[in-house]
């Protein structure tokens, strides 16, 4: 199932993440997810984008990713994210695409990796979602 029409783009970001971190969803299918989030406003006090919100990036383009797989008969229940943060981005934006490495019934896994404007790997990580049968 692709969903990459404006109107679904659009509903993704007048969620409370783009509002608070300013994330751009650019693309969103169960396959691929792109988002983008400036640097600026969310780092630390010395100007470099800190961990935390590398890793909200990585999470939410996972999930999404996740939730669009599940689709309307399941629920995505609990998630795993193991990251390694390469460096830091100190300007601009940075961009997360998640693509999935698998995408079952039960479970769904998938690769994020954020990079800085340059392209320079910020955060790599692994995000696996458990998903269920709605009740």
């Amino acid at each position: 199932m692709t969903l990459t029409d404006t109107d679904f783009i659009n509903s993704l970001n007048q969620g409370t993440l783009g509002e608070r971190m300013g994330i751009e969803f650019l693309e969103a299918s169960a396959e691929r997810v792109v988002a983008r989030m400036p640097v600026e406003g969310n780092t630390q006090p010395y100007g470099l984008l800190h961990g935390g919100a590398s890793v909200v990036l990585a999470e939410s383009v996972g999930s999404i990713a996740a939730a669009i797989h599940a689709g309307p008969e399941r629920i995505a229940v609990g998630i795993e994210i193991n990251a390694t943060h390469h460096r830091s981005a100190t300007e601009g934006f940075v961009t997360g695409t998640a693509t999935a490495l698998h995408a079952g019934r039960t479970l769904a896994t998938y690769e994020v990796e954020i990079v800085d404007d340059q392209g320079r790997r910020v955060c790599t990580s692994r995000i696996t979602c458990m998903l269920r049968d709605r009740p």
